[in-house]
């Protein structure tokens, strides 16, 4: 596989919680060339790497060590908080549309709600009233967020 293949590969068995980047990908492809476990070769212009014999023999003799690494990733960061990547992912969908095709006045509107939801979110972290109120009944200044 190029990297590229490579890191949609993880990204996909670890249900999209852990996507590496290029700038992370490429070295570690590199190191393991340089072990020789990986043999990288220019298949249709591009960069591909495929595990040598020596590599197999490797993964074989460590499977135990190497593990999952994908599931680890994915049970590391917990379902809450992939339900949120997913949820975050359909509002940016949605804030796409209303900036594509909304009138000023929709995209006005929009950015409202998603200046209140960032607020809603870090008072949920600060512990905060949900009312938008101190602890004291005041009102924080309007600037204050």
């Amino acid at each position: 596989m190029h990297g590229y293949e490579l890191i949609q590969q993880i990204a996909e068995k670890s249900n999209g919680t852990w996507k590496p980047s290029p700038g992370s990908i490429y070295p570690a492809l590199s190191q393991l060339e340089d072990e020789g476990l990986v043999l990288i070769d220019k298949v249709a212009g591009r960069k591909t790497a495929k595990l040598t014999e020596e590599g197999r023999t490797y993964v074989d003799d460590h499977r135990a060590d190497l593990g999952s690494p994908w599931d680890d990733v994915a049970d590391s960061v917990g379902v809450d908080a992939r339900d949120l990547r997913a949820l975050i992912g359909q509002l940016m969908g949605a804030a796409g549309q209303v900036a594509g095709v909304g009138t000023m006045r929709q995209v006005e509107q929009a950015a409202e709600i998603l200046t209140e939801a960032r607020r809603s979110l870090y008072r949920i972290l600060a512990e905060d009233e949900p009312n938008d109120q101190r602890p004291d009944g005041t009102a924080p200044a309007p600037d204050s967020m």
